[in-house]
């Protein structure tokens, strides 16, 4: 079954890509030549914006750390940095967000926390990312940045979604302290583990955390922007990058073709760039956030994980639940400290 629904994921992403690129094809086909940097300044402006990047994904590195320290998660604080590039360069060539099964399984061999419970820290990175977007989508709305480009009702639905799972959760650790839901809490604990960060007073810092990751982001854009001679504000950089996120989050092929660039382009007509200029930052955008992080990731992966292989095999649902439990205590203890 775990194959099946991969492979139906895989197609639904594929159709979706499809779908999307088609749009977003017809749409660059009535738009003039794409615009590119054409002096020292604008190509120096790229080269800051790839640093800037490189900045955002070194505070995703830290946040997964986090994470997995108030988990109670034994592993190395360089995996945390190290298999963020690895997992950002499979979401980019993998089918069904391919990179994130790298994480868990090279990640689950060299620890001796179960795969479950590092699921559960990767789903916390999601939560977290997933309730920052929808919140600062719903705000720019409400502010009018670039026009409200989705309308209002969307933020609305949003922010709803938003207060009732805090709600929902709420409830359910009122019921739970009562006594309720046993059988479901044991089952589902060794994945959720580290998602009670958001009923502990540590949620509003990685929640801090992570929304400096997204106007990082949107300073990215910002950079891609000045590259071109463009008047973007950061304000606007930043919706640009939620819409695009958000887009991002439907199945799509690797690399989430065809949503990504969909959502940059609603963005940018909102911002006032169209034509040439919004197909030549649509480009440099795709580039400064695709292209370094999935070089870095490869030569992460074969230099210090055994490369793509290796990799794909510990990724495979159907291996061994975790190397490390297998192994005696002083072997754990070795495989955590001297496995790096």
């Amino acid at each position: 079954m775990p194959r099946l629904s991969a492979r139906a994921q895989g197609s639904i992403g594929v159709l979706v890509s499809v779908i999307s690129l088609t749009a977003v094809a017809i749409w660059v086909s009535r738009q003039d030549a794409p615009h590119l940097p054409d002096d020292a300044s604008g190509w120096a402006w790229l080269v800051v914006a790839v640093f800037v990047y490189a900045l955002s994904l070194g505070l995703r590195g830290l946040r997964w750390h986090r994470i997995m320290v108030l988990a109670g998660m034994p592993h190395r604080r360089g995996d945390a940095y190290g298999l963020t590039l690895v997992g950002y360069m499979g979401n980019n060539v993998l089918p069904a967000r391919g990179g994130e099964l790298l994480r868990i399984g090279i990640l689950g061999a060299r620890t001796t926390a179960r795969r479950r419970e590092v699921l559960g820290s990767i789903l916390a990175e999601r939560a977290l990312d997933a309730s920052v977007l929808t919140a600062l989508f719903a705000v720019f709305t409400w502010a009018g940045i670039a026009g409200a480009p989705a309308g209002q009702w969307p933020a609305a639905v949003a922010a709803a979604l938003l207060v009732g799972a805090a709600a929902a959760l709420a409830v359910y650790l009122a019921l739970r302290r009562r006594g309720w839901f046993e059988r479901f809490a044991h089952t589902v604990r060794p994945v959720a583990r580290a998602l009670k960060i958001f009923a502990s007073p540590h949620g509003a810092p990685l929640g801090i955390l992570t929304a400096a990751v997204w106007w990082l982001e949107g300073a990215v854009l910002l950079c891609v922007s000045r590259s071109l001679g463009l008047e973007l504000s950061i304000a606007d950089a930043v919706l640009v990058i939620v819409l695009a996120s958000l887009a991002a989050i439907l199945p799509a092929a690797p690399g989430y073709a065809g949503t990504f660039d969909a959502g940059l382009v609603l963005g940018l007509n909102a911002a006032g760039i169209d034509g040439g200029a919004a197909v030549g930052f649509i480009v440099l955008a795709r580039f400064v956030m695709f292209v370094p992080v999935t070089l870095a990731g490869l030569g992460v992966l074969i230099t210090r994980y055994g490369g793509l292989r290796r990799g794909r095999r510990l990724a495979d649902p159907h291996a061994p639940e975790v190397v490390a439990d297998e192994l005696s205590p002083a072997g754990r203890r070795a495989a955590i400290v001297g496995r790096g």
